[in-house]
């Protein structure tokens, strides 16, 4: 199958949107399938083959955060090329509702789309006031995918129609194989996120780290992710504030073995997200999980039987729930045996398939529909004239 997948989102500042898109694009791939995945990029940005920039990208507030998009009439016109070029069986885009590639793609292709929507934002005022121009747009997608329940809940009340719920995948194995870093071992806590975006909550974190180290002095939190170091540890009284290691922007290879080494992985973050890729590759690597309760994570923790929640944002409530797991050696091998069994649901083998069904059903419609149209044009010439 000669498969078209469209990012939104440039390519050279990742992301889980980006990084699902690549994982995706490769395990079918590997399965045998013609793969060409557009999207931004700068021009000095290494690309997979399988990837076709559509030129450079512009910063974007959206969604409590700062997406890099790219819109206009000269990526309209590489967005019509690479169709063209592509002769795609059948097209995939992800987040058509945002003002980059997805929407120029479904206003000019012509083959059947597939789109995949990732927002959880049940208030979007924006997403409200442009429905009346994505609608065309839209009515061109002939099968809709959200990432969890609370994507498909912002597509239903923002845009109507409905879609069938695919979770993001993630390679459990690569996770789950990888050797931990004995530097990073011993009384660690992991946060792996952008740590300047307040809505990754990474100063809750640090407001609940004095609390942690009194009860546990050994301790120490490694942060991996870009963003402003100094005004990170701002919250943290000067003498603690040694017991925080940045590691900076890491390769996925060091991700998981970040993964593999620590005692504990946090995730504060405040809302707006949709999934948490995150909780799944730190359960694929065996890391217990303590999280805030957004809905979207309570989903992928199987509601707190795969890892545990805190009410998001309350300081003291992760303090406690931290230095309480960190104390229990049982608790958290219990987790992870937990986590293991609960991931697999995740794996690549099982979301690739998924997706795989939804491309063959869509590719098929688009096919009887052209044989029926074929026939009907047949009959009409052959029908008598009077």
């Amino acid at each position: 199958m000669r498969i078209g997948i469209v990012c939104p989102y440039s390519w050279d500042v990742p992301g889980g949107v980006q990084f699902h898109i690549r994982d995706l694009a490769e395990h079918l791939i590997g399965l045998g399938h013609e793969v060409s995945v557009l999207a931004p990029a700068d021009d000095e940005t290494p690309l997979p083959p399988y990837a076709v920039s559509a030129g450079r990208a512009v910063p974007v507030p959206y969604n409590g955060s700062v997406a890099r998009l790219n819109f206009g009439f000269l990526s309209a016109a590489r967005v019509r090329r690479w169709l063209h070029d592509g002769a795609f069986d059948v097209i995939h885009v992800h987040e058509p509702a945002s003002p980059s590639l997805g929407l120029l793609t479904c206003w000019a292709a012509r083959g059947p789309i597939v789109a995949t929507f990732h927002t959880s934002n049940p208030r979007s005022r924006a997403m409200i006031a442009a429905y009346p121009i994505l609608q065309p747009a839209l009515e061109k997608i002939s099968a809709r995918v959200a990432v969890s329940e609370y994507a498909r809940r912002t597509l239903v009340e923002h845009l109507g129609g409905d879609a069938v719920v695919i979770p993001n995948g993630v390679d459990v194995g690569f996770f789950a194989r990888a050797e931990p870093r004995p530097r990073w071992q011993g009384g660690t806590i992991g946060f792996i996120g952008r740590i300047d975006e307040p809505r990754k909550g990474l100063q809750v974190l640090m407001r609940a780290l004095p609390g942690i180290l009194a009860a546990r002095p050994g301790t120490r939190l490694l942060v991996a992710g870009r963003g402003d170091e100094q005004e990170a540890v701002e919250p943290l009284p000067a003498e603690l504030r040694d017991r925080v290691e940045f590691l900076g922007m890491i390769s996925d290879e060091d991700k998981a073995r970040l993964l593999r080494s620590v005692d504990l992985y946090v995730a504060p973050n405040l809302g707006g997200e949709s999934f948490g890729i995150i909780l799944v590759e730190a359960m694929s690597a065996g890391a217990p999980v303590l999280a805030s309760d957004l809905d979207a994570f309570a989903q992928v923790l199987g509601q707190g039987t795969a890892g545990e929640l805190f009410p998001g944002g309350d300081s003291d409530a992760l303090a406690e729930a931290a230095i309480r797991l960190l104390g229990d050696d049982a608790r958290r091998a219990a987790l992870r045996e937990r986590a293991a069994a609960h991931v697999r649901r995740f794996d690549w083998s099982v979301v690739a398939a998924d997706i795989l069904g939804v491309y063959e059903t869509v590719a098929a419609g688009a096919a009887a529909v052209s044989t029926d149209d074929r026939a009907r044009f047949l009959s009409r010439l052959r029908a008598p004239r009077d």
